[in-house]
């Protein structure tokens, strides 16, 4: 039996809330007018374009019998709606960005015509002719943004990602309502030319960046240095990428989240700034050279200007939307549990991404919570969180369907944050998962009054 068009505007938001990744965005305390505030900045016309091309490559024989309009007046809250009827052969979708009409096109597809599009296959053997619709299907959903990645990601698959696998990829954010995806890509150009003009060496650059397979544990300041150097084509070759991808991605209404300074500095500072704090930081079982890596102090000038001229120049090279990512002692112990030292420090980040961007949205993963828990306590983990004013930084709870952070932190003390699930390692899949906590840990904590939370998918 077919299902009715309610049943199925049910069923969807029940898979998007908990597989998919969704960001709420109820209407809240002044301070969370900083996100509502960030969007697309992209027109119309443009997304509506972009969703258009995504058919023609989708589905080629039955893009033309789709008519497609991006209307942001389709919802007076600021939340995704798309609308979906038919008439004289032609089905028609509406949406109030590109994400939403791609992922109204989806909705039919999967639906309507039984269709599956995957990471691993799809099935498009569509029916002929495309089946009709009774009336109009309205669907919204109940979150401004919708989170996908994982930072470790970066080096699990994207590293070796050709453009034509990144259009894949960003197709099938768009088709499953994805907004707020990260965008890493090419970034290591972008600190060769500020470390440069902070005169360290190229010498001392192919001493601390890994090879690209170990970016990711190099960009959070674990590693230095393994795998190195990179080869003097990654940096022109993964910029040029960098700018395909976020090309396509704001094409279709997506808020790309980018990456800021975190402190992690090659070894040479201390040669070259003598009198600059920096602390030694142990991850794992690395050993010398590849390990104790450096942290300079974010109270230091010196972070700030490092910092802010690593926003700006990005800026200057991709330009932005205001969101971005750092992280601080992914995965290592920090020097000092005094709550004076863990809040200047946190602040200090933050600060230098304001020294670039006064719009600044500080996303930080709160995995650094879900290990070490007997040095993270309540305390501590205040400290770091309410340093920044509330609204400009955004958590992840990166692990919340096995150990939710939120409940250890009266909700991030009021940040906002997003409940996570992280449903595999790297592409590792099994026959297994904590599909109770899936079905109700993210809705009970949705439930909290005046608490804000949004949806998350890590890969």
């Amino acid at each position: 039996a077919r299902m009715t068009s309610d049943m199925k505007a049910e069923l969807l938001t029940a898979v998007c809330l908990l597989v998919v990744s969704n960001v709420g965005s109820e209407r809240g305390p002044a301070h969370l007018k900083y996100l509502q505030n960030i969007g697309t900045k992209t027109s119309s016309d443009t997304q509506a374009t972009a969703v258009a091309d995504l058919l023609r490559r989708l589905i080629p024989d039955n893009a033309n019998s789709f008519a497609l309009r991006v209307d942001s007046s389709l919802s007076d809250n600021g939340l995704d709606t798309f609308e979906i009827s038919s008439a004289n052969g032609v089905v028609t979708v509406k949406g109030t960005t590109g994400v939403a009409t791609a992922w109204g096109v989806h909705h039919y597809l999967k639906y309507w015509c039984n269709a599956h599009i995957s990471w691993s296959g799809d099935q498009l053997n569509l029916p002929n002719p495309l089946p009709t619709i009774d009336g109009t299907v309205t669907v919204s959903s109940p979150h401004r943004y919708r989170y996908y990645q994982n930072v470790c990601t970066s080096s699990y698959s994207f590293v070796w990602w050709d453009w034509k696998r990144w259009e894949r990829e960003i197709d099938w954010m768009a088709l499953n309502g994805i907004n707020l995806p990260l965008a890493f890509t090419g970034q290591e150009e972008i600190w060769r030319r500020v470390y440069l003009s902070f005169n360290f060496s190229q010498s001392d650059l192919d001493s601390f960046f890994t090879g690209p397979a170990f970016l990711a544990w190099n960009r959070m300041g674990n590693i230095q240095g393994w795998g190195g150097p990179l080869p003097a084509h990654w940096y022109t070759d993964q910029l040029h990428l960098q700018h395909l991808i976020l090309k396509r991605m704001r094409s279709l209404g997506m808020i790309p989240v980018l990456p800021a300074f975190a402190g992690h500095v090659p070894l040479s500072v201390r040669q070259l700034y003598p009198n600059v704090s920096v602390t030694t930081l142990k991850w794992n079982r690395f050993t010398r050279p590849y390990c104790c890596t450096l942290l300079l102090d974010p109270t230091e000038l010196l972070f700030k200007e490092i910092g802010s001229r690593f926003i700006s120049e990005m800026m200057k090279e991709f330009g932005t939307d205001h969101v971005y990512s750092a992280d601080l002692f992914m995965e290592m112990l920090p020097k000092s549990k005094e709550t004076s030292y863990l809040s200047s420090t946190s602040y200090g980040l933050f600060n230098a991404m304001l020294g670039a961007d006064p719009s600044a949205i500080w996303l930080m993963q709160g995995w650094i919570f879900h290990l070490h828990q007997d040095f993270w306590q309540k305390p501590q983990m205040e400290a770091v969180l309410t340093s920044v004013p509330l609204g400009h930084m955004l958590v992840l709870d990166l692990f919340a369907e096995v150990d939710p952070q939120w409940q250890r932190t009266e909700s991030f003390f009021g940040q906002p944050f997003i409940w996570c699930m992280l449903h595999n390692y790297g592409g590792n899949l099994g026959m297994y998962g904590a599909v109770d906590n899936m079905a109700k840990g993210a809705i009970e904590a949705m439930a909290k009054k005046f608490k804000y939370c949004w949806y998350g998918i890590d890969s």
